[in-house]
């Protein structure tokens, strides 16, 4: 087990992974603001009490601020960071009032909310593809080559040789295929058909939940059926194959986060799990300590996540924009400024008391001694 990076390098690491996410993703919001002629007042890096900062010419504040864990971009006509509509924005000058984000068409709005969190799954997308470009794809047959010890498929029927058809009803056309269809299901009793001799035959194989650890002694409860893979060779791959398969990777990144999600929600998996800044901090530093591929790595997979949380349809988050121009679009009119600032404020309860939970979780699991000693 390799020791724990220091304190020093694991803050350098998160610092050098949260901003640019952030800036990516306010700039997402930003760029397609300004290409609907909309106005930005302020494009702020952290929250908080201004560190330092200026104004360009199209009259924008550009600020780095005392808290490091988000940003935001408000717009010309919001009443505050969470783009609330400002009442004395209607009594601005005609050329003033066209650059207000509130007076744009919906679908402009809507547009200019989801470009924060789709940036950031595209930066993801590229991250994957130049790996895909410079490395290849892992190609392995579906064939099954070999059992571990006490392998839940041997037990139940599955012979070496056997094609591993589909899991669950997903398709399986690789072998790389199975981990996401089989590790986030610890305990869940899988439907497997195989192939064997020109004939399909189904099988109930239990995936068994074991504890794993990785390199830095991290703990994790994932799902194993005790099967290995034969050959496995890595192909080249063009520009075009490299990008479609990137997305295919963050698609697939994105249907797991869905998965643990929902396995949270139905107490399948403990809330423990959940991390914080903290706990991304940390593994920041870990992969950081490994080199920059696997830090790169993590960054995209963090950017994902990003994408993901704010596309929740949680008031305050912009999915929750989404949710109301979603209703208003169902209403022809927005929901009355009432309603929508008491769902704000409870949407930031509800994201407020969620960080305060995983941050305690995270400190639980703080290695005080090893940073100190760091």
């Amino acid at each position: 087990m390799l020791q724990s990076p220091s304190l020093l390098l694991t803050l350098f690491a998160f610092l050098l992974l949260l901003a640019p996410l952030v800036v990516i993703h306010e700039l997402g919001h930003y760029l397609v603001a300004r290409l609907f002629g909309v106005k930005a007042d302020v494009f702020s890096v952290g929250f908080g009490k201004e560190l330092l900062g200026w104004t360009d010419k199209r009259g924008t504040r550009w600020k780095l601020s005392a808290l490091p864990l988000g940003g935001y971009v408000q717009f010309a006509g919001d009443w505050n960071a969470i783009s609330m509509p400002d009442a004395a924005a209607a009594h601005l000058p005609p050329d003033e009032l066209a650059k207000t984000f509130h007076i744009k068409p919906l679908w402009q709005r809507a547009l200019i909310v989801a470009a924060g969190p789709l940036t950031n799954l595209l930066f993801a997308v590229i991250i994957f593809a130049a790996f895909n470009l410079a490395y290849g794809k892992v190609v392995a047959s579906t064939e099954i080559a070999r059992f571990g010890e006490k392998s839940p498929a041997m037990a139940a029927g599955m012979k070496l040789g056997d094609r591993i058809v589909s899991i669950d009803g997903r398709e399986v056309a690789s072998f790389t295929d199975i981990p996401e269809l089989v590790a986030p299901f610890p305990g869940k009793v899988l439907s497997i058909v195989v192939s064997r001799s020109g004939q399909n035959l189904t099988f109930s194989v239990p995936a068994r939940a074991e504890t794993e650890s990785d390199r830095f002694g991290n703990e994790g409860r994932v799902g194993r059926i005790g099967i290995g893979a034969g050959k496995i060779t890595v192909v080249p791959v063009g520009p075009i194959e490299a990008v479609t398969l990137s997305g295919s990777q963050t698609l697939g990144v994105m249907r797991m986060m869905v998965t643990g999600l929902g396995q949270i929600i139905s107490g399948d998996r403990s809330v423990k799990e959940l991390g914080g800044p903290i706990k991304i901090a940390k593994y920041s530093g870990e992969q950081l300590s490994l080199g920059w591929l696997s830090f790169a790595t993590f960054a995209a997979l963090i950017s994902i996540n990003l994408a993901f949380i704010n596309f929740l349809p949680i008031p305050g988050l912009d999915g929750g924009h989404l949710a109301f121009y979603a209703a208003e679009a169902v209403r022809r009119k927005p929901l009355n400024a009432r309603s929508q600032e008491w769902a704000f404020r409870a949407g930031m309860a509800l994201v407020l008391a969620l960080m305060v939970f995983v941050t305690l979780n995270d400190i639980l699991g703080l290695p005080w001694l090893t940073w100190f000693k760091g």
